[in-house]
């Protein structure tokens, strides 16, 4: 079943309200929030990372950068590093590369969300593709994937993705 698909079951079975828009192609979420016309601070930017040996997914604002090492130092790990593509595209057969909703909960992978992003009213996610995009509350979204809010982005100098 596609991600999408999925994804709107869940959100239709919690009665959580929530909009799919579709758009241009678009790879970068500076190039979506273009093509939908909100700020790219209110896109949800998905970014796959290796803590501890673990497969974890980082949620940021689209114009945030990951720290590496504000993400080691905010969750205590020992190693933090990018996912590499090898590592996790097995994990997301549902979704194009690079457009995985922060639904880690949806494909058994923990969701850390950095604060700057958890603050926000509303947010702009990936739906699986490249051509649409689903807007919801953070409330809603937190209340769903219960993600564990920490910093993930920062002015330290190991910046990633």
């Amino acid at each position: 079943m596609p991600i999408l698909k999925r994804l709107k079951a869940l959100l239709d079975e919690a009665k959580v309200p929530y909009e799919v828009y579709n758009h241009a192609l678009a790879y970068t979420a500076q190039e979506i929030a273009a093509k939908q016309h909100f700020s790219g601070n209110e896109m949800a930017k998905v970014v796959m990372l290796e803590v501890d040996d673990n497969l974890v997914m980082g949620v940021v604002r689209g114009n945030d950068k990951i720290n590496l090492n504000e993400v080691r130092d905010s969750l205590g790990a020992r190693h933090v590093r990018l996912a590499t593509e090898d590592e996790f595209i097995a994990r997301f057969p549902e979704c194009e590369i690079g457009a995985m909703p922060p639904f880690g909960n949806l494909f058994g992978i923990k969701v850390y969300v950095d604060p700057a992003l958890a603050q926000d009213e509303y947010i702009y996610f990936n739906a699986g593709n490249h051509v649409q995009t689903v807007h919801m509350k953070y409330k809603d979204f937190a209340r769903l994937v219960q993600p564990e809010v920490k910093r993930l982005s920062g002015a330290m100098s190991k910046f990633a993705a």
